[in-house]
């Protein structure tokens, strides 16, 4: 099963009425069955949030929930937890709604790319493990060297020993801070896709006067680049259950349309979406 979706809810335009009536993600769980929850990784949300969104959306619907920044180490000043359990607990509590209810797909914990394949954090991977026990958890690297020709078979098998959930991604290749495609499973029941776009320029460091995020993820796929990526898609789905796809390439409002082409490219239909009650007056 190939199930695709998007990066966040709330800045995808095209989707919803401009009557504004019915929730955002209400809307949203009407055109896709997935989505990706990126405001976890800047605060721990609050466990009523995850119950708001659990009652949104419809019985199939998934959520893969980002890291908060402080598991990942990239958060930059104090921590507001007094320690590594406590920030782990809360992290924890706060998804307990979804995943009670069945619609967790994975926690997402997206290194940063100075996190690089070294013995101490190959440890921490295990820790983090450790830490949340049977959670389902897909891991994103960033640093080119997990997927170098000395350490990429290591790497494969210790994401499948340790039970880790891979995050393919399609992202600009830009040095060391960027990973290429390893469209490999390393869990049975899980795949996750992030398409990023190719945007090189955007990818590096911050453009004096330009706001980062702005053009890092600035990119529209061309049917002939998602074409390509419908057979690998293929292929990851004969290595495990579901392959999870989230389009994150929203700088300029392109990921819905991208993601909605590779449905069509890939021939799905998906069951159980919200109903899409269009507005009479909205023109």
């Amino acid at each position: 099963m190939i199930t695709i979706g998007l990066s966040g809810w709330g800045d995808h335009h095209t989707l919803y009425t401009r009557s504004g009536a019915v929730n955002k993600l209400q809307q949203y769980s009407g055109h896709f069955p997935l989505v990706e929850v990126d405001s976890s990784f800047y605060a721990v949300q609050p466990a009523t949030h995850y119950e708001k969104w659990n009652s949104l959306t419809p019985d199939p619907f998934g959520f893969i929930v980002k890291a908060y920044q402080g598991m990942t180490g990239h958060l930059r000043g104090k921590n507001p937890y007094a320690n590594q359990t406590e920030m782990y607990d809360a992290f924890l509590q706060s998804i307990s709604p979804i995943r009670l209810s069945g619609k967790l797909k994975a926690v997402l914990f997206q290194f940063p790319p100075w996190f690089d394949c070294t013995r101490k954090n190959v440890e921490r991977l295990r820790q983090i493990k450790q830490r949340i026990g049977d959670l389902p958890a897909a891991v994103e690297f960033r640093h080119q060297s997990w997927y170098s020709s000395s350490y990429i078979a290591a790497t494969l098998d210790f994401l499948r020993k340790e039970g880790w959930i891979h995050s393919v991604c399609d992202e600009p290749q830009a040095g060391t801070g960027s990973i290429p495609v390893v469209a490999v499973s390393t869990h049975p029941r899980m795949t996750v896709v992030r398409f990023h776009g190719r945007n090189v320029e955007g990818w590096r460091a911050p453009v004096e006067g330009e706001e980062w995020r702005d053009i890092r993820y600035l990119y529209e796929y061309s049917v002939e680049e998602l074409k390509e990526w419908t057979i690998r898609l293929k292929g990851l789905e004969t290595e495990c259950e579901e392959v999870c796809v989230i389009f994150n390439n929203n700088s300029g409002g392109h990921a819905a349309g991208n993601a909605k082409q590779m449905i069509e490219l890939l021939g799905l239909q998906y069951e159980g979406l919200a109903s899409r009650q269009l507005d009479l007056f909205d023109f």
